[in-house]
């Protein structure tokens, strides 16, 4: 997408989301600008709309961290997408060189994930790729073992391959958090060739994506319920925990967890003991 990491791009997403009548601006019958204009933002922000005009057309250079805040309030921002406004204007005239990004996991981490063996385990890095896992979470995300390494990748998955999308109960969540997922990623990996091209060939290859994608949600979700289809266990509900690793290189490792005591707690220890 050309707006990949771009601060301007981000803002005018963001501003044509803001109903202005939720921030005090009157509006006319005859209105046809979804959103807020830029000089009505520009205003609630306090700055000029000449300002605001260049940093949205990216001829203005390094926006103060105290300007930045004023727009995230004035398009009433989250944490994350606040975070990833400030990232992006970093990043403006910071922008790192492309670099390589590890796609194998350390020997010690494998052994970790060959030790948690009771529920399933696997490790992404920030494409969503599926680096590592462990053998109830191959058999839960569709039998991993049948598929190609290089097509191990969730956001694929939901969103390109409908068979193996559909292990999700809740799919249409699930869309929506990969590309929060993703748009976070692309503040914080900028210089990742693939992950622009991963980005291009979903919105050329899915709808839902370009849309989702336009709507410009940003952040991860690290922990809550997960729903997955399973063809022999049926329906399971499991407790996602989201750690990422500490060492820069992207990565994270994801468990799913049963509630003790339950039905979920009986089915996973079946998934666990299932041949592939």
């Amino acid at each position: 997408m050309d707006d990949l990491g771009d601060l301007g791009a981000f803002l005018q997403s963001r501003r044509a989301r803001v109903e202005p009548a939720s921030v005090g601006v009157t509006v006319g019958a005859r209105r046809r600008v979804p959103g807020l204009r830029r000089e009505e933002l520009a205003q609630l922000a306090g700055v000029s709309v000449d300002y605001y005009t260049r940093l949205e057309q990216g001829r203005a250079t390094q926006p103060s961290e105290q300007v930045l805040d004023a727009l995230s309030r004035a398009l009433r921002l989250d944490d994350a997408a606040r975070g990833h406004l400030h990232r992006l204007a970093r990043l403006r005239h910071h922008r790192p060189p492309p670099s390589h990004y590890p796609t194998e996991i350390r020997p010690q981490l494998r052994q970790v994930l060959a030790a948690l063996h009771a529920f399933p385990a696997l490790v992404l890095n920030h494409r969503m790729d599926v680096v590592a896992y462990n053998r109830p979470a191959g058999l839960l995300y569709g039998d991993l073992d049948r598929v190609p390494a290089a097509e191990r990748n969730l956001a694929r998955a939901v969103f390109l391959d409908g068979g193996r999308g559909h292990v999700y109960v809740d799919l249409d969540a699930c869309r929506a958090d990969t590309v929060s997922h993703l748009r976070h990623a692309a503040g914080e990996f900028a210089g990742d060739p693939e992950l622009a091209a991963l980005i291009g060939e979903l919105s050329i290859g899915s709808r839902r994506f370009s849309e989702l994608w336009g709507a410009a949600d940003v952040g991860v979700r690290s922990h809550g319920p997960k729903r997955f289809r399973h063809p022999m266990i049926g329906e399971i509900t499991l407790h996602q925990e989201r750690f990422v690793l500490p060492d820069g290189s992207g990565q994270e490792l994801l468990t799913l967890t049963a509630e003790p005591g339950g039905t979920d707690e009986d089915n996973l220890r079946l998934l666990a003991n299932l041949d592939a």
